[in-house]
């Protein structure tokens, strides 16, 4: 089942804009050359669908909008301040967008920013009776480096603002592998680690909790550990000189104290992004 998570967007597109998220949802292929010399604005939208909260069964899709902006009066040229930013952004969701700080290509060090989304008492069965999870912005650092045709990154994160909540641990691997001239597909390895705040938080249930339970729910404690493991791939392609399309999906599988959570109505979570864009040439 999907469903319009509109305050989710309403809290969401503010932290996508500001950290240039648009731009690094929809960016065009490495290899792609501009076709025209000259500004121009790349604009369309995309659609994340995901889980309706950690380990629900049901799904909800939020909208974000593509703002690509080029200044340079030609391709050869890069003047632009935000091109040159937009290059150091990578967005693995709305919880994970990094920015790289220092280093190159082989090794790089950066700021973790984004976007936890609030978790509804009414988005499960079980969840009733309990209240909500405020969401709130996400802050981090992440470290990475490559060897060969892999790049390989460690993160730290935590919510800032909001409900207390804890601290995650992300690591994984990952190839890009340009396909056709206008094709690229990227693959990602990845695994979770969540303190024990977090995972009472999300996975737990005080004695509070289960005596307001509607569904039952017995009073459940989780260590920290292992939270999941995941699979990514995406794709960015070039349909034409202007047209831009980028697709992306996530399977992930929750473990241990997760997986085994009362709170858990699917161990299997899936995801996806979905975005379309166009680009319109300015007046020089």
């Amino acid at each position: 089942m999907l469903v319009w998570r509109g305050g989710a967007f309403r809290q969401a597109a503010g932290v996508v804009l500001m950290a240039g998220v648009a731009a690094a949802v929809v960016s065009p292929s490495p290899a792609a050359a501009e076709p025209e010399a000259g500004r121009s604005v790349t604009l369309g939208a995309a659609a994340i669908v995901k889980p309706k909260y950690e380990g629900s069964d049901e799904h909800e899709y939020i909208p974000i909008p593509i703002i690509i902006p080029r200044l340079s009066e030609s391709p050869d040229e890069d003047p632009s301040a935000f091109k040159s930013f937009r290059k150091r952004v990578s967005f693995r969701g709305l919880d994970d967008i990094r920015i790289r700080v220092l280093g190159g290509e082989r090794l790089q060090f950066g700021a973790v920013t984004g976007y936890i989304t609030d978790r509804d008492q009414n988005d499960g069965d079980q969840l009733r009776g309990w209240g909500n999870v405020e969401g709130g912005l996400v802050l981090g650092a992440y470290s990475g480096f490559s060897m060969g045709a892999f790049e390989f990154d460690a993160a730290i994160l935590e919510k800032v603002t909001g409900d207390e909540s804890g601290f995650e641990m992300r690591f994984g691997v990952e190839t890009t592998r340009q396909l056709t001239e206008r094709t690229t597909v990227v693959a990602r390895l990845g695994t979770t680690l969540a303190s024990e705040e977090y995972m009472q938080t999300y996975f737990g249930v005080t004695a509070s909790q289960a005596a307001r339970s509607r569904a039952g729910v017995p009073v459940y404690t989780p260590d920290a550990g292992i939270k999941d493991v995941y699979f990514e791939l995406g794709g960015t392609v070039d349909l034409t000189d202007r047209w831009l399309l980028k697709a992306g999906g996530r399977y992930g599988r929750l473990l241990g104290d997760a997986a085994d959570s009362p709170v858990v109505e699917a161990e299997n979570q899936l995801s996806g992004v979905l975005g379309l864009g166009y680009r319109f040439s300015l007046p020089q």
